[in-house]
């Protein structure tokens, strides 16, 4: 029923880790959009107009200098509501900026890799709003590609 990744981590790249709460994870993490300098891939479930009007003028800007930018959500069909037309908004304004969105289904996953950052945790990058939340960032070369290995992602988002 259950595969378990059987793969061992070499952590001897591993340079330490941080966490952060809902009301902590913006800053910083924004932060880390602003100095990308090759990718962002970012797994959110769910996507709000809220959150995508503060985000899209920092991909925007990634955009413009050639930053690759992926994001991998629910497909809109999945979301109840008024969150069908948020996230089929949101998706449509990011990929108007050439931002790569795929889907998948019953997706539930919270990370995003920015360059040799990974942060992972329970928040919904796309939509947190009022809700208590942790956040971890590594910095790790080795992990980000693990993650990105271990998710599948690896096809979509190139590596070092």
């Amino acid at each position: 029923m259950f595969r378990l990744f059987s793969r061992t981590t070499d952590t001897q790249g591993l340079c330490g880790s941080r966490l952060f709460n809902n009301e902590t994870f913006y800053k910083s993490f924004t932060s880390d959009l602003r100095y990308a300098k090759q990718r962002v891939y970012i797994e959110s479930p769910f996507i709000t107009k809220r959150r995508i009007d503060e985000l899209l003028p920092v991909f925007e800007g990634l955009r413009r200098r050639g930053i690759a930018v992926t994001i991998n959500t629910r497909c809109p069909d999945e979301h109840d509501g008024e969150y069908v037309r948020q996230a089929s908004d949101g998706i449509q304004a990011m990929q108007e900026l050439g931002v790569k969105v795929l889907y998948t289904v019953k997706h539930h996953r919270k990370l995003a890799v920015i360059d040799d950052v990974l942060w992972e945790g329970s928040l919904n990058i796309l939509s947190q709003n009022d809700s208590c939340e942790i956040m971890r960032r590594i910095v790790s070369a080795i992990l980000t590609e693990e993650m990105l290995r271990f998710t599948g992602a690896n096809k979509y988002v190139s590596t070092y």
